[in-house]
C-alpha cells in the first residue's frame, strides 16, 4: 500500500524550509556565470520569484516537466501575473538535489545557457520543490 502521507505532501510548496539558501546559491552561480561571460549580475525581483515558485510547485503537485502549465499559460503570462511587467525567458529542471547540479545541466544545455547568459536579462526569481526537486528560472528585462 503506498504511502499516504507521502503522497499528501507530494507537491507542497517547500519554500519555506532551508529552499532559500538553493535559490540563493542559484543566483550566486548564475552571477558568477554572467560575470565570466561579461555581463552585468541579474538581481533578484520578488515578482519573479513568486512566479518560479509557483511553477515549480505546480509541476511538483501535478507531476509535469513543460514550461506550459496544463492550465495552458506560458511562462509569460505566469510571469505577468505575479505582476512583473517584462518576462524575458524561463528554465526548468527537474531531479538535481543541488544549485551546483541544476547550474551545470543548465549550462551544459545550449538553450538553457543562453538564457543565462543573455546580457540584456537583468532581473531573476528562482523557485525550487524538493518534492522532485522541481526547478524554475524566471528572467526578466
Amino acid at each position: 500500500m503506498p504511502d499516504e502521507s507521502a503522497a499528501s505532501d507530494r507537491g507542497r510548496s517547500s519554500a519555506p524550509a532551508g529552499t532559500a539558501a538553493h535559490r540563493q546559491r542559484v543566483v550566486e552561480l548564475v552571477n558568477d556565470e554572467r560575470t565570466r561571460a561579461g555581463c552585468d549580475p541579474v538581481r533578484v525581483d520578488g515578482r519573479l520569484t513568486t512566479a518560479a515558485q509557483r511553477h515549480s510547485d505546480d509541476m511538483a503537485r501535478q507531476d509535469y516537466l513543460r514550461h506550459d502549465a496544463p492550465d495552458g499559460r506560458s511562462f509569460d503570462e505566469r510571469i505577468e501575473d505575479a505582476g512583473y511587467p517584462e518576462p524575458a525567458a524561463e528554465n526548468i529542471a527537474m531531479g538535481m538535489s543541488s544549485a551546483d547540479a541544476v547550474m551545470d545541466a543548465w549550462m551544459s544545455s545550449d538553450g538553457h545557457r543562453a538564457n543565462i547568459l543573455n546580457c540584456e536579462i537583468n532581473t531573476i526569481g528562482v523557485g525550487v520543490n524538493t518534492s522532485g526537486w522541481y526547478w524554475t528560472q524566471n528572467f526578466g528585462y
